[in-house]
Order: C-alpha cells, then structure tokens, then sequence
C-alpha cells in the first residue's frame, strides 16, 4: 500500500519554513495523541504516521533525501531512514520534550529524591504616612508552617528515617508505555519524592511541618509608596518533609492623611485662606512630616487655585537623598455669619473698587455683556 505524502501528513507546503513543520505537528499530534483517543486505533496509527513525517522533515539531510526520492529513499535499507527501531520511544521522547515539555509536571522535572518547596505567604500592612516619610522597623506575627522540630522535618518518627521508594527507585517518577510511545509520571506511591515514610513522627504526621505562629521583623525604607511589596526569602511556609521553605511577601499600604495627598514623592496640601489674608498677603502655617514648623508667605492677592511649591519638603526617594516637594493648594474662604459692621464695610469697600481691584470679574463681566450686545445686533 503506498505511503501518503509526508507534506500531506502534515499539512504543509513543500516550502514550509521548519517552525511552520514544528506547529503544524504539535497540533496533529496533540489532536491525534493516543492519550486523548484511548483505544483508538486508526488514531494511534494516524499519530505514528505523524511521528515518521516529523522526524524526517524535520531533519536537514533526510528532508532533502526524501524531497528527491521520496519515500523509497528510505527503502530497502536506505541511508538515515525513520525506522521504527530500540532507540524510537527514546528519540521521540526527546522530539516531543522539545515541542510540548513534561507532560506531567509544571515546573520542569522533579529531581531524584526532590523536596517540595513551601509556599509562599503574603502579609498585608498598613503603615502611615508618617511612617513611610521616617521609615520603621515593624513586627509581625505571622501565622505559617515550620520545620518541626520532634522530626528535625524529615517526616519520619525520631529514630527512624525515610526509605527509597521501591515503585521508582528514588527516582521520584515512572514510565508508562502506551502502544509504541514511552511516558514518563510522576511517581502514585511517593508523589515524586523518591521516598517514603513508613514510620511516620506523631507530631506531624509525616509531613516534616507543623503550624506555629512567627514572630517577625521587617525594614520597611524611608519613602515607600502604597503598593510596594517587601519580599523576606526562606520566610514562608516550610516544605514538606525537609523542602526548602517558601518566601514571605508583605504588601504595603498606606492610610489616607487627615491633611496631605502624595503624588509619588510630591506632597500636596490644600489651605483655606482668609479672604483678607490673600488680599493683603501674610503668612501661614503647613503641616509638613519632618517634624519641624513650615511657615509659608501668601503673595498680596493671592486667588483661589494658586499653587504655592515647597522645594524638598516631600516624601524621601527610594535609594536616593532626594526629596520630592510640597504644594500648597490655596483656597480664598468667603466669610460667613458677617456682623452689621462687616457687612457695611465690605459694601463700602465694594462701592469703592475699580477694575484694577479686580480685574479678573471686571474682564469677564465686560466680555459677557459684549457677547450679548453682539447677540442682540
């Protein structure tokens, strides 16, 4: 019966470029992969059929053997030909290790007698703003795994100790065969571990951990933001049976100030100003976070929305002497509750302005009654 065309197999021009043979094969081979079609038999011949045209497409020489002669370059004992011999499963193993990777695992291969890794823990603090200006030492307590101590974390009953695994032979995984394809697991009686406790210590019941609260101490740098994460390496959760432990993440947050913004390292702070002081000008007073009393000078009619900038009187930059800078937002506040005699003095002082007194409102009101002049011509 005559063999159908490698190209055809695979669904590919004569000219496709080798990553377009590599993608063009993972696709039908996934789709016809014996492990998604149990018992198939047309699949499983349909997905060796793929294997021979994968492995000799995919390489240099036996592709351009075959674009000359076809298939009866590899007939009758010819030279570099697909064959179906001992060492198949092992190069087919290594075909598709390079194309999909451990089928079974997630992280890459379990090394003989791995220990599994803790699991990393995160930890949410909330600082102040004051806090994060100075910086501080915090002290956590923190609930997690750790090593117990009655089995020094080997899981195994104080004189006793772990045996190799007898199924894999400390190896930690398994080989399964399905029809001609080799497979490689992890090990059903050890978990990959490559050993197994038949004595388990009474303390952890064979786990090698146990659950304890820790108490902490952590850096937290002058000039952190909300958000930033502080990673403690080997602080986390204990592994199994001697693993190495897992990391302690903490993430910072940072609680609103009763008068100041941050915008990265930049401060903002908005002060109400009496109308008097922006008229004649003055001084006022700004909370600041250093500890030390900032007076800043109002310019003599100073208006509503005029930012007045404090050069480094912000929040400390990360690994830097730098400081970021304070703004005072200004905000002209209208007097309330007047009294008689305020009220007669402001419409004295109102009789007696000019447009040079307020030349903003007098400007605006001019070119109001100029576009309804122009509206009513």
């Amino acid at each position: 019966m005559a063999k159908t065309d490698y190209y055809e197999l695979l669904e590919v021009s004569r000219t496709a470029t080798e990553t377009e043979l590599k993608s063009a094969f993972r696709k039908l081979a996934m789709k016809h992969h014996p492990d998604k079609n149990p018992g198939d038999k047309q699949a499983e011949a349909k997905f060796k059929e793929l294997n021979e045209a994968y492995q000799v497409l995919s390489d240099g020489q036996k592709r351009a053997a075959y674009d000359r002669f076809g298939h009866a370059a590899f007939e009758n004992g010819g030279g570099g030909g697909p064959g179906f011999g001992n060492d198949f499963a092992s190069s087919m193993a290594d075909i598709f290790e390079d194309l999909f990777g451990d089928f079974s695992s997630r992280g890459g291969r379990q090394q003989p007698n791995g220990r599994e890794r803790g699991s990393d823990l995160r930890y949410n603090l909330e600082i102040t703003l004051e806090e994060a200006y100075a910086g501080k030492t915090a002290t956590l307590k923190v609930p997690t795994s750790i090593a117990c101590e009655a089995c020094s974390g080997t899981g195994a009953k104080p004189g006793s100790k772990a045996k190799q695994c007898p199924t894999c032979g400390g190896y930690g995984r398994v080989r399964a065969s399905q029809g001609f394809f080799s497979i490689e697991r992890t090990c059903p009686n050890c978990q990959g571990r490559g050993e197994v406790i038949e004595d388990p210590c009474r303390s952890c019941n064979g786990a090698g951990r146990v659950t304890r609260e820790r108490t902490l101490s952590v850096n937290i740098p002058a000039g952190v933001e909300d958000g930033t994460r502080i990673r403690l390496a080997n602080e986390g959760e204990a592994g199994l049976r001697g693993g190495p432990n897992g990391d302690l993440y903490i993430f910072l947050s940072l609680k609103a100030h009763p008068f100041l913004q941050r915008d990265g390292a930049d401060l903002f702070c908005r002060v109400p100003v009496s109308m008097v002081t922006a008229a004649l000008g003055g001084e006022i007073s700004v909370p600041v976070l250093d500890g030390e009393e900032c007076s800043v000078k109002v310019p003599e009619g100073t208006q509503t929305g005029k930012q007045i900038r404090i050069r480094s009187r912000g929040m400390p930059i990360l690994r830097s002497r730098d400081h970021g800078d304070l703004y005072i937002q200004v905000v002209v506040e209208t007097p309330q509750k007047l009294s008689g005699r305020q009220r007669e003095l402001l419409r004295e002082f109102e009789r007696e302005s000019s447009k040079d007194t307020q030349p903003e409102s007098a400007s605006f009101f001019a070119k109001v009654r100029d576009f309804f002049g122009g509206s009513a011509e």
